[in-house]
């Protein structure tokens, strides 16, 4: 398993989070179409056919442990099946802006626990990159226009805005699925090639998703769903399932967590960006400054430092 130099490394990141950003914004009309759940389980299915010849363990591919299969059961059932339900749920009860200002605490949940579990040395530099990038995720969140509970399908119903309290707390589990998402992965890429684990913990998500999935298709007008639906659901199916993870996983072989964490500062730069060019949506002021800092972050931790700029010369 070769390891990636550190500039491509950086590329795979970015390119990672620039193409969750760019499902996220054109997914709206597969949410507005199909049941949560049923996409889920589509979502994975169709990532599971195509990542099928990915799954054979490779020559050079040690055999799996125990304590390997614990972390792929982990990393699917935090990253992909327990962050979307936190996800959706926490946004339910309280709203997208509230949502975007918590999350902009993923970098720094990313330092901390790769600091904690992984026992990485984190330079000052690094902080104030993770720093400007929790600012510059905030500034975006704040800049968009406010929409209230009141005007989100809310899971209390009338009583939702008696339920912030249960809003916030299951966007801070969004956030700390995200964080271990990314600590367990770096800890993956010691011992598997990135393909193997993108395809095996698309497998646990379609295991994970299969009972509701199925329970919701049993009462599903399929025939209702038109072709330019099935071609999105196929596009956002494999960025979602296959590039976006292998390219992470990728990344991180040869980049420490906490500096990848970094990169997730371009989920929202690309959202907005498609949101824009694709979408008809339009920048503010306050989001324009919002994306310097988040540029500014990722470029503060991946500039070569004094020491590594001497050693290359």
């Amino acid at each position: 398993m070769s390891t990636p130099s550190r500039p491509l490394a950086y590329l795979c990141l970015a390119l990672s989070m620039s193409l969750v950003g760019s499902y996220v914004a054109l997914s709206k009309p597969l949410a507005a179409t199909l049941p949560i759940f049923l996409l889920a389980w589509l979502r994975f299915g169709i990532g599971a056919i195509a990542m099928a010849h990915w799954l054979p363990k490779p020559a050079d591919e040690p055999p799996l442990t125990a304590s390997t299969r614990r972390l792929l059961f982990l990393e699917a059932f935090l990253g992909n099946f327990l962050f979307t339900l936190c996800m959706i749920s926490g946004v339910s009860l309280t709203s997208a802006v509230t949502a975007g200002v918590i999350m902009a605490g993923i970098p720094a949940a990313v330092a901390v626990m790769s600091w904690f579990f992984l026992k990485e040395r984190i330079s000052a530099r690094t902080w104030f990159a993770v720093a400007l990038a929790v600012l510059g995720i905030g500034l975006f969140a704040l800049s968009k226009p406010e929409h209230s509970a009141h005007g989100t399908p809310a899971l209390g119903g009338e009583n939702a805005p008696n339920m912030a309290w249960l809003g916030h707390l299951l966007l801070v589990g969004a956030v700390l699925c995200e964080a271990a998402y990314s600590v367990i992965g770096k800890k993956l890429t010691g011992t598997l090639g990135p393909k193997r684990i993108t395809s095996l913990i698309n497998l646990w998500g379609f295991a994970l998703a299969t009972p509701l999935g199925v329970y919701t298709a049993l009462r599903f007008d399929f025939s209702a769903v038109g072709w330019n639906t099935w071609l999105l659901l196929l596009f956002y199916a494999l960025a979602a399932c296959m590039w976006t993870v292998w390219l992470w996983m990728t990344g991180l072989k040869a980049v420490p967590a906490a500096q990848g964490g970094i990169f997730t500062v371009l989920l929202p730069v690309s959202a907005a960006l498609v949101g824009v060019l694709a979408l008809g949506e339009s920048f503010n002021a306050m989001q324009l400054l919002a994306f310097a800092l988040a540029l500014a972050s990722v470029l503060l931790a991946t500039l070569p430092s004094r020491l590594a700029r001497r050693v290359g010369s």
